[in-house]
């Protein structure tokens, strides 16, 4: 089970009722936090959720309403003991952007680690979760990312026996561990079957829309995509500074095939995103005009 919860929703400035950009995942233990907006502390603790566990945050760019919220979070960290290293994801210069921050909180128990990304595409291994970052278009260098898990095939019984595999091994085979002994090589494909569909959740914001965003969004389970103005008449200023529209959103959505479209990251003048829901939903009927805390499990399809 893979847990979203949509810790902030607004753009540019927090809100008394909406916290600025923030969006978390749990699976299996691991937690990973996408931006670091204001607020973003405030509104885990109303969720009950700890950064205390946060093993990675991505940040999609470096503009104030991302990743303000960070030299705050990083010092709860610490006061909680945290001791395990802390691995942060974004853009280029992120080093830069997060030394500059920690003037204001220099002491921490424990160790920052940085991958800074450098291809338009480019795939981070996190235990059984993937993170995919990609490429969008905002008027700063800005990615998008997918969290991935993958769910291997069921477990075949014959396809052991027939290798002549002991039963001792089965369940280290089943975990995906290659097991090498005096009388051979036991890999996992030799007891598993196909790969089964697993669990994918995309997250843009501050982009104008891209085939990228299509084409990293395809099928996946929750799609969580920018939509700065519902105002039609706000299409000319989306594009000027690089932004989407709910209607720009629904169709990248309907052109991905996705199951369920959450909107998020409103322009503060947006007060009331649900007025605007009628004619999105005509363009993709399963959207929702997401607000702060809103939460998912998402469930692995049954057999």
């Amino acid at each position: 089970m893979l847990d979203i919860c949509l810790l902030g929703t607004g753009g540019m400035m927090p809100l008394p009722y909406r916290w600025l950009t923030s969006l978390m995942a749990r699976y299996n233990g691991q937690s990973i936090l996408i931006d670091c907006g204001e607020g973003t502390q405030i509104a885990m603790k109303e969720k009950g959720w700890s950064p205390k566990p946060i093993d990675v945050i991505c940040f999609t760019h470096y503009h104030a309403d991302h990743i303000s919220g960070l030299p705050g979070m990083l010092l709860t960290m610490g006061n909680a003991e945290r001791t395990q290293p802390l691995l942060l994801i974004g853009p280029k210069g992120l080093a830069k952007v997060v030394n500059s921050l920690r003037v204001i909180a220099p002491e921490l128990p424990f160790t920052i680690e940085y991958l800074e990304l450098s291809e338009a595409q480019q795939t981070v291994a996190l235990g059984s979760l993937r993170i995919e970052a990609y490429r969008v278009n905002h008027n700063v260098l800005c990615y998008g990312y997918n969290i991935v898990v993958e769910r291997t095939g069921k477990f075949d019984v014959s396809r052991a026996e027939k290798y002549n595999i002991p039963r001792n091994y089965w369940n280290r085979l089943q975990k995906g561990e290659i097991i090498e002994t005096e009388n051979g090589t036991y890999t996992p494909d030799m007891v598993l079957g196909e790969q089964r569909k697993g669990i994918k959740v995309t997250y843009c914001t501050d982009t104008r829309p891209t085939e990228s965003i299509v084409q990293n969004a395809l099928g996946a389970d929750l799609f969580i995509c920018e939509g700065m103005y519902g105002e039609p008449e706000k299409q000319q200023k989306a594009k000027e500074y690089k932004h989407m529209t709910f209607y720009e959103a629904a169709e990248l959505a309907r052109r991905a095939d996705v199951k369920e479209l959450w909107l998020t990251h409103y322009s503060p003048s947006l007060t009331r995103p649900e007025e605007y829901m009628r004619d999105v939903r005509k363009i993709f009927p399963n959207a929702v005009a997401a607000k702060d805390g809103r939460s998912i499990d998402l469930l692995f399809e049954e057999d």
